[in-house]
């Protein structure tokens, strides 16, 4: 006979209520008792280990990734390549020859615990037609200091046995570095967070709308401000604020009614947005052939030591590449940024309607 669950019965009375143990701790007394069991899982450098862990083994392969070929400044043909990198294990050379190291004996003789940048490199020369290569694995391209207990320092996975006999304490969590025998510590620093929209006023009570976007190749601020009514870009890269419909004429947006809709149907919203789009047409632009040659106009001339090579010209290439750098553009395809520059102005128009739409940063 199968054996069923009664209910009332004591072992369901046993079971613990789902919305109690779901529920916001409230009391301090409370969350100071949950302390002890919160550093038992976590610790208290759980947070510098995993950051250092992904850089070694993901960040650092991005980034030499997005910035993988050098050319010759003198023949455009000759260039080389970095086809993968890696960290090697904790080490120092004397005389040619190399030594294993640990963080005992840094500490010892005041030295720094590194470890060396390894990397393939290619080297190209001639066109495609006639091309020599040759390639060269394992070339040092620089150290870098090695985080203990990381993943890539000799202290991992070591039993307490094993650390008693490298010198270490078995209580040490870690999570710091060596300099010339001298332990140095990450300190936690608040930042804004990147690639993000963030609404707020600045000292004049203007609305902001601000992205700090941040790539592997690209790291820019892009603010649309609103002012006496109009709204505006700040771009490092131009030397005055831009009017925002501009902008969008300039990236193939050429209809006032599109950017309305996509910013919403509201009547509120076309109605804080008409006086931006009259001083677009007060600038006689429609199209986005004049609205390129008015940013081009714009442009900081430094940004650019010498006429770029591409057809689009500057203007066209800070939209591109600068401006809103976390939204990829494909193909001249600028429909996403415009879609994003959307949301950026719904907020803000949101924001002037309530304020408790600002972000609290």
């Amino acid at each position: 006979m199968g054996l069923m669950q009664v209910e009332g019965s004591p072992k369901d009375e046993q079971l613990p209520d789902k919305q109690k143990l779901a529920a916001p701790v409230k009391s301090v007394v409370d969350k100071f008792q949950l302390l002890p069991e919160f550093l038992k899982v976590r610790g208290l450098v759980k947070q510098h280990l995993d950051s250092f862990n992904y850089f070694v083994n993901t960040g650092i392969r991005k980034i030499v990734r997005a910035n993988d070929r050098i050319v010759s400044g003198i023949d455009p043909s000759i260039f080389l390549r970095f086809k993968d990198v890696r960290i090697g294990q904790p080490s120092m050379t004397v005389d040619g020859v190399s030594e294993k190291l640990n963080p005992h004996m840094c500490r010892l003789s005041d030295m720094t615990y590194a470890a060396p940048i390894l990397v393939n490199i290619e080297y190209v020369q001639g066109s495609h037609t006639e091309k020599t290569t040759m390639e060269k694995n394992d070339v040092v391209i620089g150290r870098i200091p090695i985080m203990l207990r990381s993943c890539r320092c000799v202290l991992y996975g070591k039993d307490e046995a094993e650390l008693a006999r490298l010198g270490e304490c078995p209580l040490d969590p870690g999570g710091y570095f060596i300099i010339k025998g001298t332990e140095k510590v990450l300190l936690i620093q608040e930042q804004l967070s990147k690639n993000r929209v963030i609404i707020d006023t600045d000292k004049k009570g203007n609305i902001n709308a601000s992205v700090t976007s941040s790539t592997e190749t690209v790291k820019s601020k892009t603010v649309i401000q609103m002012e006496k009514g109009k709204m505006y870009l700040l771009l490092n890269q131009f030397v005055k604020k831009i009017p925002i419909m501009v902008v969008m004429k300039a990236m193939g947006m050429e209809s006032d009614q599109e950017v309305v809709q996509m910013v919403g149907r509201d009547p509120r919203y076309s109605a804080l947005l008409l006086p931006s789009i009259e001083e677009c047409a007060n600038l006689d632009i429609y199209t986005q052939e004049k609205a390129l040659e008015y940013l081009e106009g714009k442009v900081k001339r430094s940004t650019f030591g010498s006429p770029p090579n591409d057809r689009e010209g500057r203007a066209f290439s800070i939209l591109r590449d600068v401006f809103l750098a976390n939204v990829p553009v494909h193909n001249n395809n600028f429909r996403p940024k415009c879609f994003y520059v959307a949301v950026m102005l719904r907020r803000m128009v949101e924001a002037m309607l309530n304020k408790d739409a600002m972000d609290d940063k």
